[in-house]
């Protein structure tokens, strides 16, 4: 749990300090410096904001009863799901003009006058980063490690961000947001696995826990079947029995299970509902995960390479032909044309240092 809430803290932290010191060097540009302590109340509602909804969703729940319980952490966790993977997608496809946004909604903020507009998009924008944050540590809540590596994150990314502000380290962020968010991808899989199996324990989703006979049980001994073969034919644990059953070779709260759980949403028991939506979500997401990457790194590249091509040089203009009827420039009785009635070299289109000049005067003059 330490590590999957260590990279969701420094993830989402980042992405925070990002937009904050956005705000911030905007404001100071334009000089109004004014600003910054407002920029700094957002901030900071946002964050007493986030650690609120944390405890009510946390103390709150204890008085309900298991189900209820169950329910809201389930339906809690579908939302999780939902929001990481929307920021995930947002952060790819506009992460290129984030600062150009950013900028163009602070000098509309700052075109009001006071400045508090410029609080109120560092509220939102810090604070969906803390909701989205909050929703899914959530169910990691009665576990010390978790909070430790969330902290640890979110302390790195703002450290990081202030170095980036004060541009004493670059770091390529298109990079760390493409395997960061690949990471929060087979998180929020874990977490919608999570999801359906609280739901399946509140009985609003069929499996183990609905009984006879929506349960695959075996009729002798009343056991829930588990994995492919396991009763009177072949799959008849599915789609409501157990996938697979690892608990007497693996210890549930052992370091192996706990890091499984906390990366890949791996349980040492897990329904077959609970797999079919881990494997689906990642079968749907994953692919137009690393197809959005792949574009934006073409396009990245393509960005790159107009900005190292040198300009091309206009071509040299084609050599005006001579018309057969011209006029022919005076020759004085001498056998060199009169340069004062000369045709300029330019006005045909040629130039002294081309062949075809000499061929031109000679072909008026010869006749």
């Amino acid at each position: 749990m330490f590590l999957a809430s260590l990279l969701i803290g420094l993830r989402e932290g980042l992405e925070a300090s990002l937009i904050v010191g956005i705000l911030i060097a905007y404001v100071r540009k334009r000089g109004r410096d004014d600003v910054v302590p407002r920029i700094g109340w957002g901030v900071a509602i946002a964050i007493v904001g986030s650690l609120a909804l944390g405890a009510i969703l946390t103390f709150g729940a204890y008085g309900l009863s298991f189900q209820g319980q169950e329910i809201i952490g389930g339906l809690m966790s579908l939302v999780a799901v939902g929001m990481v993977t929307w920021m995930v997608f947002w952060m790819m496809r506009t992460g290129h003009r984030l600062k150009a946004e950013l900028e163009g909604e602070a000098a509309e903020a700052l075109a009001l006058g006071s400045g508090w507009a410029i609080a109120w998009i560092a509220f939102i924008s810090v604070g969906r980063e803390g909701i989205e944050t909050t929703l899914m540590l959530w169910g990691w809540a009665g576990q010390p490690e978790a909070l430790l590596g969330a902290l640890v994150g979110i302390g790195v990314a703002a450290g990081i961000g202030y170095l980036l502000y004060r541009g004493m380290v670059r770091i390529n962020l298109g990079t760390f947001f493409a395997w960061t968010g690949a990471f929060l991808i087979i998180v929020a899989a874990g977490i919608l696995a999570y999801g359906i199996h609280d739901l399946q324990e509140a009985a609003i989703l069929p499996g183990p826990f609905s009984g006879h006979p929506i349960t695959p049980t075996d009729l002798r001994t009343g056991e829930v079947l588990v994995g492919l073969t396991d009763g009177p034919h072949w799959l008849a644990a599915f789609p409501f029995g157990w996938a697979f059953d690892l608990s007497d070779s693996m210890d549930p709260s052992g370091l192996v299970a706990t890091f499984l759980k906390g990366t890949v949403g791996f349980t040492p028991q897990m329904s077959w509902l609970e797999v079919t939506a881990w494997a689906i979500y990642l079968a749907e997401v994953m692919p137009r995960f690393l197809i959005r990457v792949h574009r934006n790194r073409v396009a990245r590249m393509a960005r790159l390479a107009a900005v190292a091509t040198p300009a091309v040089a206009d071509p040299v203009p084609a050599i005006a032909p001579v018309p057969a009827d011209a006029a022919l420039p005076a020759t004085n009785g001498s056998s060199r044309p009169s340069l004062a009635n000369a045709v300029p070299l330019r006005d045909a289109g040629l130039r002294r240092d081309d062949p075809a000049a000499d061929l031109a005067i000679d072909e008026r003059t010869s006749s």
